[in-house]
């Protein structure tokens, strides 16, 4: 995929219930507020996706923008996991696993969202004391 963008943050499907509830223990975990989250259904998520050749009408993966580099799929699991305290960046270990491998496992769970945990009819609305976490818009240049 192509690098640039902004860092530390997570471009989600904000309509699946499996992705929303990823986000909130993501939030849970990332004490230190360093993770940034974005429905691709947005303004801002929408030209992330569309700037790394995802179609945002029916995305395949979230993109996780780590470092100068976009990321999705395994790869974007792995280096959002990498940046929440112990013990869960240690699922980082999972990079020994062929990325062959860990692509189809998460393949199949993208696929297979909405079915196994069910879809909203809108985005999911972050709570107050979290929303400043939340970037809807561009930033102005």
């Amino acid at each position: 995929m192509a690098a640039a963008g902004p860092d530390g943050v997570w471009v989600f499907d904000g309509v699946c219930n499996f992705c929303s509830g990823s986000v909130r223990l993501a939030l849970a975990l990332d004490r230190a507020g360093g993770l940034r989250f974005t429905p691709i259904q947005s303004q801002y998520g929408e030209l992330l996706a569309r700037s790394a050749g995802i179609d945002p009408q029916t995305p395949n993966t979230f993109l996780f923008f780590d470092h100068g580099r976009v990321l999705g799929g395994s790869d974007a699991v792995l280096a959002l996991v990498g940046r929440l305290p112990a013990p869960w960046r240690w699922v980082t270990i999972l990079r020994l696993v062929p990325k062959a491998m860990r692509d189809r496992a998460y393949d199949w769970i993208a696929r297979n969202r909405y079915r196994l945990m069910g879809r909203r009819a809108t985005c999911m609305v972050p709570s107050p004391n979290v929303r400043a976490r939340f970037i809807l818009e561009p930033p102005t240049p």
